[in-house]
């Protein structure tokens, strides 16, 4: 079953569709309920995820690629299994040094990312 507050509970890759974001960056909503949701962005190299914020906890994982990460003051070149983690209302953004696909997961989920 899916409602605007969850998703299906079993996710297929090949059937989900990717979101166009911009030129760069594509983003694919994997599972969410109320309280976590998991998306998947895909970015070429050169693109960027501008510095934002927003009152959801945040984890990131890298799956692929290289990303320079900004966190409040901090900046680290991440790069695949490596991850970071936003706290609530913290600026942050990314910038891909190589193509690249991050997972992220917030609490609670994104209602803005619902369509």
């Amino acid at each position: 079953m899916e409602t605007k507050q969850s998703s299906k509970i079993y996710y297929k890759s090949d059937s989900t569709e990717w979101e166009k974001i911009d030129d760069y960056i594509d983003r694919q909503i994997v599972g969410y309920d109320e309280s976590v949701m998991m998306v998947n962005v895909r970015f070429k190299k050169g693109g960027i995820g501008y510095k934002h914020k927003h009152p959801h906890i945040q984890v990131t994982y890298v799956a692929e690629g290289k990303f320079e990460v900004n966190i409040g003051e901090d900046i680290s070149i991440l790069k695949k299994g490596d991850s970071f983690f936003v706290p609530s209302n913290v600026l942050h953004g990314v910038e891909c040094l190589e193509d690249g696909i991050l997972v992220d997961v917030f609490s609670p989920f994104r209602e803005d990312f619902i369509k």
